[in-house]
């Protein structure tokens, strides 16, 4: 029986003074105490069995790998498949009294939260973010690999491996910046999930 551990890696903290939902815009980049975040975190995989790297093609997740990529010696591969979920709110801010969601012809898109209707369906994101863990798994089977994507697609792997209803209130996850959600496989099948900060304190 071999063990793998797939590690699921939020990017660090992103430059964004216009405090908008950047979604899958490209350019948006992460701020110096992103890149601190960054580093602390893969400072945590020094002396670890890592065999595979990836990080979605967007420049936050790939910063964000840079410094794994150097504490590992590996070139990080780019998986499309662990992208930001689509979102059509992209551009806009929508937190606080300044929200733009307030105007009337943006409420169509927020008649189905449990879908949700603004944006990839929740099942789409979990599909294809269990399926780059799949990969990712036999990439490295007997070994470690990590994977640099989102809050949500990670989150969608957290609910999906523990049997969770995938619709759910954001203000409830555990998935901080730079965080690591690692999922332990015993040949095929996920035995443990665990949970670490380790620039928490950035």
């Amino acid at each position: 029986m071999s063990t793998t551990i797939v590690h699921l890696v939020r990017h660090g903290e992103v430059h964004n003074p216009e405090r908008i939902l950047y979604g899958r815009i490209p350019g948006y980049h992460l701020s110096s105490r992103g890149h601190s975040m960054a580093a602390r975190t893969a400072e945590e995989f020094r002396g670890h069995d890592v065999t595979y790297l990836a990080a979605s093609p967007l420049q936050r997740t790939q910063e964000t790998a840079q410094p794994f990529s150097k504490v590992t010696g590996l070139d990080v591969a780019v998986d499309k498949t662990l992208i930001e979920s689509g979102n059509r709110f992209e551009g806009l801010r929508v937190k606080g009294w300044r929200s733009q969601l307030w105007h009337p012809q943006r409420w169509p898109l927020l008649r189905n939260p449990l879908r949700p209707s603004w944006g990839e369906p929740f099942e789409d994101i979990a599909d294809r973010m269990m399926n780059a863990v799949e990969r990712a798994r036999q990439e490295a089977e007997g070994h470690e690999a990590i994977l640099v994507s989102h809050q949500l697609p990670i989150v969608m792997v957290q609910r999906s491996v523990m049997g969770l209803r995938l619709p759910h209130a954001p203000w409830n996850r555990e998935c901080d910046l730079a965080s690591v959600t690692s999922l332990v496989f015993q040949d095929q099948g996920i035995t443990d999930i665990y949970y670490s900060a380790p620039a928490q304190e950035i």
